[in-house]
Protein backbone atom coordinates (compact mmCIF):
# COMPACT_ATOMS: atom_id res chain seq x y z
CA UNK A 1 0.00 0.00 0.00
CA UNK A 2 2.84 2.54 1.01
CA UNK A 3 4.84 1.56 -2.66
CA UNK A 4 1.24 2.04 -4.18
CA UNK A 5 0.40 5.41 -2.72
CA UNK A 6 4.41 6.84 -3.47
CA UNK A 7 3.56 6.09 -7.05
CA UNK A 8 0.52 7.52 -7.14
CA UNK A 9 2.30 10.31 -5.47
CA UNK A 10 4.53 10.78 -8.09
CA UNK A 11 2.69 10.28 -11.17
CA UNK A 12 0.50 13.44 -9.49
CA UNK A 13 3.58 15.28 -9.49
CA UNK A 14 4.57 14.71 -13.19
CA UNK A 15 1.20 15.21 -14.09
CA UNK A 16 0.46 15.29 -17.33
CA UNK A 17 3.25 13.46 -19.06
CA UNK A 18 1.62 13.12 -22.24
CA UNK A 19 -1.73 14.46 -23.94
CA UNK A 20 -5.01 14.98 -22.55
CA UNK A 21 -7.87 13.05 -23.93
CA UNK A 22 -11.17 14.53 -23.60
CA UNK A 23 -14.01 12.45 -25.20
CA UNK A 24 -17.05 14.19 -26.06
CA UNK A 25 -19.83 11.29 -26.12
CA UNK A 26 -22.16 13.42 -27.76
CA UNK A 27 -21.64 14.07 -32.31
CA UNK A 28 -19.29 16.83 -33.28
CA UNK A 29 -20.70 21.02 -33.31
CA UNK A 30 -23.34 20.12 -30.37
CA UNK A 31 -24.08 21.61 -27.47
CA UNK A 32 -21.29 19.70 -25.72
CA UNK A 33 -18.61 19.87 -28.63
CA UNK A 34 -18.52 23.44 -29.21
CA UNK A 35 -17.79 24.95 -26.16
CA UNK A 36 -15.11 22.23 -25.12
CA UNK A 37 -13.07 23.10 -28.49
CA UNK A 38 -13.05 26.43 -27.16
CA UNK A 39 -11.41 25.73 -24.10
CA UNK A 40 -8.64 23.56 -25.35
CA UNK A 41 -6.29 25.74 -26.26
CA UNK A 42 -6.37 27.86 -22.96
CA UNK A 43 -6.27 24.65 -20.72
CA UNK A 44 -3.67 22.98 -23.08
CA UNK A 45 -1.60 26.03 -22.85
CA UNK A 46 -2.14 25.97 -18.42
CA UNK A 47 -1.53 22.15 -18.51
CA UNK A 48 1.58 22.43 -20.58
CA UNK A 49 0.55 19.15 -22.86
CA UNK A 50 -1.93 19.09 -25.49
CA UNK A 51 -5.53 18.59 -24.69
CA UNK A 52 -7.28 17.56 -27.54
CA UNK A 53 -10.66 16.46 -28.28
CA UNK A 54 -12.39 12.55 -29.29
CA UNK A 55 -16.00 12.58 -30.25
CA UNK A 56 -17.63 8.99 -29.60
CA UNK A 57 -20.64 9.87 -30.26
CA UNK A 58 -23.78 6.85 -29.58
CA UNK A 59 -26.32 5.55 -27.58
CA UNK A 60 -27.16 8.35 -25.51
CA UNK A 61 -23.45 9.17 -24.50
CA UNK A 62 -22.97 6.32 -23.41
CA UNK A 63 -20.40 4.70 -25.89
CA UNK A 64 -18.21 7.22 -25.03
CA UNK A 65 -18.80 6.98 -21.46
CA UNK A 66 -18.23 3.43 -21.49
CA UNK A 67 -14.58 3.89 -22.94
CA UNK A 68 -13.75 6.82 -20.20
CA UNK A 69 -14.84 4.28 -17.48
CA UNK A 70 -12.52 1.67 -18.74
CA UNK A 71 -9.70 4.39 -18.91
CA UNK A 72 -6.78 4.39 -16.63
CA UNK A 73 -7.37 6.20 -13.77
CA UNK A 74 -4.21 8.39 -14.51
CA UNK A 75 -5.72 12.16 -16.10
CA UNK A 76 -4.84 11.20 -19.77
CA UNK A 77 -8.16 10.49 -20.88
CA UNK A 78 -11.66 12.75 -19.15
CA UNK A 79 -14.94 12.58 -20.26
CA UNK A 80 -17.03 15.59 -21.07
CA UNK A 81 -19.86 14.80 -19.03
CA UNK A 82 -23.00 16.41 -19.53
CA UNK A 83 -26.64 16.38 -18.94
CA UNK A 84 -27.36 12.78 -21.57
CA UNK A 85 -24.87 11.15 -18.70
CA UNK A 86 -27.37 11.34 -16.12
CA UNK A 87 -30.48 10.56 -18.19
CA UNK A 88 -28.88 7.42 -19.67
CA UNK A 89 -28.50 6.07 -16.45
CA UNK A 90 -32.59 5.84 -16.13
CA UNK A 91 -33.22 5.03 -20.08
CA UNK A 92 -31.06 1.98 -20.34
CA UNK A 93 -31.48 -1.00 -18.26
CA UNK A 94 -28.46 -2.19 -18.70
CA UNK A 95 -25.26 -0.22 -18.93
CA UNK A 96 -21.84 -1.43 -18.82
CA UNK A 97 -20.34 1.18 -15.72
CA UNK A 98 -21.95 3.07 -13.13
CA UNK A 99 -22.67 6.32 -14.48
CA UNK A 100 -22.35 7.95 -10.10
CA UNK A 101 -19.81 5.31 -9.01
CA UNK A 102 -17.21 4.57 -11.81
CA UNK A 103 -16.38 8.48 -12.47
CA UNK A 104 -14.41 10.70 -10.48
CA UNK A 105 -16.26 14.66 -10.57
CA UNK A 106 -13.38 17.23 -11.81
CA UNK A 107 -15.14 20.37 -12.74
CA UNK A 108 -18.49 21.92 -14.13
CA UNK A 109 -17.39 24.46 -16.74
CA UNK A 110 -20.68 25.28 -18.51
CA UNK A 111 -24.55 25.58 -18.45
CA UNK A 112 -26.94 26.73 -20.54
CA UNK A 113 -30.67 26.29 -22.31
CA UNK A 114 -32.30 24.63 -25.55
CA UNK A 115 -34.34 26.99 -27.36
CA UNK A 116 -37.39 25.76 -28.53
CA UNK A 117 -37.23 26.44 -32.39
CA UNK A 118 -40.08 26.16 -35.15
CA UNK A 119 -39.11 26.17 -39.17
CA UNK A 120 -41.66 29.27 -39.76
CA UNK A 121 -41.98 28.17 -43.24
CA UNK A 122 -43.64 24.62 -42.05
CA UNK A 123 -45.20 26.02 -38.88
CA UNK A 124 -46.24 29.59 -38.56
CA UNK A 125 -46.81 29.67 -35.15
CA UNK A 126 -45.11 32.97 -33.27
CA UNK A 127 -45.35 31.62 -29.73
CA UNK A 128 -45.47 28.41 -27.19
CA UNK A 129 -49.40 28.76 -26.72
CA UNK A 130 -50.12 29.16 -31.23
CA UNK A 131 -47.87 25.84 -31.07
CA UNK A 132 -49.13 24.19 -28.34
CA UNK A 133 -52.82 25.11 -29.91
CA UNK A 134 -51.83 23.75 -32.95
CA UNK A 135 -50.70 20.60 -31.04
CA UNK A 136 -54.05 20.02 -29.52
CA UNK A 137 -55.74 20.40 -33.08
CA UNK A 138 -53.42 17.68 -34.39
CA UNK A 139 -52.56 15.24 -32.00
CA UNK A 140 -49.52 13.22 -32.74
CA UNK A 141 -48.97 15.44 -36.07
CA UNK A 142 -46.55 17.69 -35.43
CA UNK A 143 -43.07 16.02 -35.85
CA UNK A 144 -40.10 17.02 -33.94
CA UNK A 145 -36.44 16.52 -33.77
CA UNK A 146 -33.82 15.08 -31.77
CA UNK A 147 -30.54 14.02 -31.81
CA UNK A 148 -31.37 10.36 -30.83
CA UNK A 149 -33.67 8.12 -28.62
CA UNK A 150 -32.80 8.69 -25.09
CA UNK A 151 -31.14 12.16 -25.91
CA UNK A 152 -30.82 15.26 -24.07
CA UNK A 153 -32.88 17.31 -26.54
CA UNK A 154 -35.36 13.74 -26.82
CA UNK A 155 -35.85 13.92 -22.69
CA UNK A 156 -36.48 18.12 -22.43
CA UNK A 157 -39.08 17.58 -25.50
CA UNK A 158 -40.69 14.92 -23.83
CA UNK A 159 -41.22 17.36 -20.59
CA UNK A 160 -42.33 19.64 -22.63
CA UNK A 161 -45.15 17.60 -23.74
CA UNK A 162 -45.96 16.38 -20.99
CA UNK A 163 -46.64 19.83 -19.10
CA UNK A 164 -48.42 21.09 -21.62
CA UNK A 165 -50.78 18.11 -22.37
CA UNK A 166 -50.12 17.76 -25.89
CA UNK A 167 -48.54 14.73 -27.74
CA UNK A 168 -45.94 15.47 -30.30
CA UNK A 169 -44.36 12.97 -32.34
CA UNK A 170 -40.33 12.57 -32.15
CA UNK A 171 -37.88 12.15 -35.02
CA UNK A 172 -34.89 10.67 -34.01
CA UNK A 173 -31.82 11.12 -35.96
CA UNK A 174 -28.11 9.98 -35.46
CA UNK A 175 -26.75 13.15 -33.76
CA UNK A 176 -27.60 17.17 -34.11
CA UNK A 177 -25.92 17.78 -37.15
CA UNK A 178 -28.76 16.02 -39.46
CA UNK A 179 -31.32 16.68 -36.92
CA UNK A 180 -30.65 20.62 -37.84
CA UNK A 181 -30.51 19.74 -41.51
CA UNK A 182 -33.61 18.32 -41.84
CA UNK A 183 -35.31 20.92 -39.41
CA UNK A 184 -33.37 23.81 -41.53
CA UNK A 185 -34.73 21.80 -44.58
CA UNK A 186 -38.37 21.85 -43.55
CA UNK A 187 -38.54 17.95 -43.40
CA UNK A 188 -39.17 18.56 -39.61
CA UNK A 189 -40.85 21.56 -38.28
CA UNK A 190 -39.67 21.62 -34.57
CA UNK A 191 -36.84 21.12 -32.52
CA UNK A 192 -35.01 21.74 -29.17
CA UNK A 193 -31.99 22.47 -30.18
CA UNK A 194 -28.59 23.95 -28.60
CA UNK A 195 -28.16 27.66 -29.05
CA UNK A 196 -24.86 27.03 -30.98
CA UNK A 197 -26.74 25.15 -33.37
CA UNK A 198 -29.44 27.35 -33.90
CA UNK A 199 -28.56 31.12 -33.19
CA UNK A 200 -27.08 32.11 -36.56
CA UNK A 201 -30.26 30.72 -38.00
CA UNK A 202 -32.69 32.33 -35.48
CA UNK A 203 -30.92 35.99 -36.28
CA UNK A 204 -31.15 35.19 -40.04
CA UNK A 205 -34.63 34.82 -40.12
CA UNK A 206 -34.66 30.69 -41.45
CA UNK A 207 -36.12 30.12 -37.75
CA UNK A 208 -38.15 31.27 -35.05
CA UNK A 209 -37.02 30.87 -31.16
CA UNK A 210 -39.78 30.05 -29.71
CA UNK A 211 -38.81 30.14 -25.65
CA UNK A 212 -35.57 28.88 -23.78
CA UNK A 213 -35.42 26.06 -21.53
CA UNK A 214 -33.73 27.68 -18.53
CA UNK A 215 -35.15 29.56 -15.80
CA UNK A 216 -34.18 32.79 -16.94
CA UNK A 217 -33.36 34.18 -20.25
CA UNK A 218 -30.49 34.33 -22.58
CA UNK A 219 -28.32 37.16 -22.53
CA UNK A 220 -28.32 36.53 -26.49
CA UNK A 221 -31.56 36.26 -27.08
CA UNK A 222 -33.29 38.59 -25.08
CA UNK A 223 -36.75 38.63 -26.43
CA UNK A 224 -37.15 35.30 -26.20
CA UNK A 225 -38.89 34.21 -23.15
CA UNK A 226 -38.69 31.46 -21.33
CA UNK A 227 -41.17 28.28 -21.56
CA UNK A 228 -42.17 28.61 -18.33
CA UNK A 229 -43.06 32.53 -18.96
CA UNK A 230 -44.22 31.30 -22.54
CA UNK A 231 -47.22 29.75 -20.35
CA UNK A 232 -45.76 25.98 -19.52
CA UNK A 233 -45.70 26.86 -15.67
CA UNK A 234 -43.31 24.75 -13.99
CA UNK A 235 -40.85 23.81 -17.00
CA UNK A 236 -37.22 24.51 -17.05
CA UNK A 237 -34.02 22.26 -18.26
CA UNK A 238 -30.61 23.05 -18.34
CA UNK A 239 -27.76 21.63 -19.95
CA UNK A 240 -24.64 21.29 -18.54
CA UNK A 241 -20.91 20.60 -19.04
CA UNK A 242 -17.80 19.56 -16.80
CA UNK A 243 -15.42 17.07 -16.29
CA UNK A 244 -15.35 13.57 -15.13
CA UNK A 245 -12.35 11.32 -15.02
CA UNK A 246 -12.24 7.11 -14.76
CA UNK A 247 -12.91 6.34 -10.75
CA UNK A 248 -9.72 5.91 -8.81
CA UNK A 249 -7.90 9.08 -10.27
CA UNK A 250 -5.72 10.18 -7.36
CA UNK A 251 -6.98 13.65 -5.81
CA UNK A 252 -4.01 15.36 -6.58
CA UNK A 253 -4.61 14.66 -10.58
CA UNK A 254 -8.47 15.80 -10.16
CA UNK A 255 -7.78 18.99 -8.22
CA UNK A 256 -4.76 20.80 -10.65
CA UNK A 257 -7.58 19.62 -13.18
CA UNK A 258 -10.13 21.56 -11.08
CA UNK A 259 -7.79 24.58 -10.51
CA UNK A 260 -6.58 24.85 -13.62
CA UNK A 261 -9.87 24.58 -15.39
CA UNK A 262 -11.00 27.26 -12.96
CA UNK A 263 -8.66 29.97 -13.85
CA UNK A 264 -8.61 29.18 -17.75
CA UNK A 265 -12.70 30.39 -17.00
CA UNK A 266 -11.39 33.83 -15.65
CA UNK A 267 -10.64 34.74 -18.86
CA UNK A 268 -13.39 37.66 -20.15
CA UNK A 269 -12.85 36.43 -23.60
CA UNK A 270 -13.50 33.03 -23.04
CA UNK A 271 -16.46 33.85 -21.27
CA UNK A 272 -17.57 35.77 -23.98
CA UNK A 273 -17.44 33.26 -26.49
CA UNK A 274 -19.29 30.79 -23.97
CA UNK A 275 -22.26 33.15 -24.44
CA UNK A 276 -22.42 33.56 -28.10
CA UNK A 277 -22.21 29.80 -28.19
CA UNK A 278 -25.17 29.46 -25.62
CA UNK A 279 -22.96 28.55 -22.46
CA UNK A 280 -22.45 30.31 -19.19
CA UNK A 281 -18.84 29.71 -18.05
CA UNK A 282 -20.03 28.22 -14.27
CA UNK A 283 -17.41 26.50 -12.32
CA UNK A 284 -17.93 23.98 -9.55
CA UNK A 285 -15.21 21.89 -7.63
CA UNK A 286 -15.02 18.52 -7.43
CA UNK A 287 -16.76 17.65 -4.46
CA UNK A 288 -20.01 20.32 -5.78
CA UNK A 289 -20.05 18.96 -8.79
CA UNK A 290 -20.14 15.71 -7.23
CA UNK A 291 -23.08 16.72 -5.34
CA UNK A 292 -24.82 18.50 -8.72
CA UNK A 293 -24.52 15.42 -10.29
CA UNK A 294 -26.24 13.05 -8.03
CA UNK A 295 -29.03 16.13 -7.75
CA UNK A 296 -29.79 15.53 -11.36
CA UNK A 297 -29.27 12.11 -11.69
CA UNK A 298 -32.57 11.89 -9.51
CA UNK A 299 -34.73 14.48 -11.22
CA UNK A 300 -33.70 13.05 -14.79
CA UNK A 301 -34.64 10.13 -13.19
CA UNK A 302 -38.35 11.59 -12.20
CA UNK A 303 -38.97 12.70 -15.61
CA UNK A 304 -37.84 9.75 -17.29
CA UNK A 305 -40.82 7.82 -15.22
CA UNK A 306 -43.06 10.81 -15.30
CA UNK A 307 -43.07 10.73 -19.20
CA UNK A 308 -42.49 7.33 -20.12
CA UNK A 309 -39.67 7.83 -21.96
CA UNK A 310 -37.93 4.86 -23.37
CA UNK A 311 -35.35 3.77 -25.66
CA UNK A 312 -36.06 2.12 -29.02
Amino acid sequence: MLAFSTAMAAQAQTYPSRPVRLVVPLSPGGFADVPTRMLLPRLSLALGKQVFVENKPGAGGTIGADAVAKSAPDGHTLLVSATPHVISAHLYRTLPYDSLKDFAPVALFGSGPYALVVNPQQLPVASVRELIAAAKAKPGRIDYASSGNGSAQHLVSALFSTLAGIELNHVPYKGSGPAMQDLLGGQVPVSFAGIPNVISSVKAGKLRALAVTTANRWSELPDVPTVAEAGVAGYEATLWLGLAAPAGTPAEIVNRLYAETAKVLQDPELQQSFRVAGVTATVMNPQEFGSFIRAEHEKWGRVVRATGATVN
